[in-house]
């Protein structure tokens, strides 16, 4: 379910507002944000009704943060206001996105993770492009973590509160379970890499490509630019369905259009009393760790980057 994410913001900042728009126009096709803004309102209608009912009904708070955001007595003493009660109710999480030089360290923003990076304001990016994509990925980090909330793909049977207190319920997970979780979090996964793919080639000298290769296989390849000749890196990953070579429930190599017989790594199914997990085990590696599939996926991106030498901070 797509997280919704209210943008506050001032009309002074229009060009800012159009710009994120059209970087986040991936997350808005993957499900991932739906985003309101006061160009939802029509004429007549009654402002602070409108602005205040969408606040209470959104997840996210993004503010563009400006001198004309901290000057606007509507946007930062109305609707941010706002914001902090829902955030304190804990409703709402706020993220600040810097486009413009401003003293916003003086500001109660100075408390939160801002974007881009380091809060450094946009326009001192040497690319504007590469910034936007920080933010991005920032955003989708924060829809993950939102929509864990509500609802995971850890299997865990989850009882209401009793007593201000959760309950956890033993149960146990039969095969057709195991299957949907692995075939969503193949899903999960896949999407990832697509996405991810998307945003790397925006950046300068560095070129992703993603291909799918079937329903239950996809392939990526990188390439990095910035070393002569190039520097590549690729990745296969296969969502096994019980098939005849069985590296556990996914496989993946370093390789491009690998078939599914050739690994160098498996993602398996776990489960224990409560939950469903993923376990991510690479040849020669010993990895005990429980994932979810956001979990994995971040994992694989980073090594498979790595390769290109693209790592991130």
């Amino acid at each position: 379910m797509a997280v919704t994410a209210f943008i506050s913001y001032s009309h002074a900042d229009a060009k800012h507002l159009d710009r994120l728009h059209k970087h986040m126009a991936q997350l808005r096709r993957d499900e991932v944000f739906e985003t309101w803004t006061d160009h939802a309102i029509v004429a007549g209608s009654k402002l602070d009704d409108e602005v205040f009912t969408a606040l209470r009904a959104s997840q996210v708070f993004i503010a563009l943060v400006s001198p004309d955001y901290l000057a606007s007595n509507y946007c930062y003493e109305k609707e941010f206001e706002e914001a902090q009660k829902l955030e304190a109710e804990g409703r709402l999480h706020i993220v600040p996105l810097i486009v413009e030089p401003c003293d916003w360290l003086s500001s109660p923003f100075s408390t939160r993770m801002a974007l881009p990076k380091d809060g450094k304001p946009i326009p001192e990016w040497t690319n504007e492009n590469v910034a936007y994509l920080n933010v991005i990925q920032g955003l989708r980090a924060v829809a993950t973590s939102t929509q864990k909330k509500t609802s995971s793909l850890v299997g865990e049977r989850v009882a209401p509160a009793v007593g201000g207190r959760r309950l956890k319920i033993k149960q146990e997970f039969d095969t057709i379970q195991r299957r949907d979780f692995a075939d969503e979090a193949f899903r999960v996964i896949r999407d990832y890499f697509k996405t991810s793919c998307e945003e790397l080639d925006q950046a300068e000298d560095l070129r992703a490509r993603f291909e799918k290769m079937s329903d239950n296989s996809f392939t990526c390849t990188v390439v990095n630019r910035g070393y002569k000749g190039g520097r590549d890196a690729h990745i296969t990953v296969h969502n096994s369905k019980g098939s005849r070579h069985h590296y556990g429930d996914m496989n993946y190599s370093w390789q491009s259009h690998d078939e599914s017989n050739t690994s160098n790594g498996s993602i398996q199914v776990d489960a224990d009393e409560y939950n469903m997990f993923l376990s991510l085990n690479e040849f020669m590696s010993d990895d005990k760790k429980r994932y979810d599939a956001k979990q994995v996926a971040d994992s694989l991106w980073v090594e498979f980057t790595k390769q290109a030498g693209i790592e991130y901070d």
